[in-house]
């Protein structure tokens, strides 16, 4: 899966959710922000491990 695919769509997901938050406002639903935020983060860490193995890779094989 190409990784600008998945930047694309975290992206988008992070704004629709800002958006829903924005427009609904304060309702208590403390919990539900809370999962959403940790399955985000969550994402993003294994969006930079995917990257940090490929940079990885790449320079492992360069050789003078």
């Amino acid at each position: 899966m190409d990784i600008r695919i998945v930047l694309l769509y975290l992206t988008s997901e992070v704004r629709r959710l800002a958006q829903r938050w924005r427009d609904d406002g304060d309702r208590g639903d403390v919990s539900e922000k809370t999962v959403t935020i940790a399955v985000m983060v969550a994402l993003a860490v294994g969006v930079m491990a995917i990257i940090a193995a490929k940079v990885t890779a790449k320079a492992e094989g360069i050789s003078f």
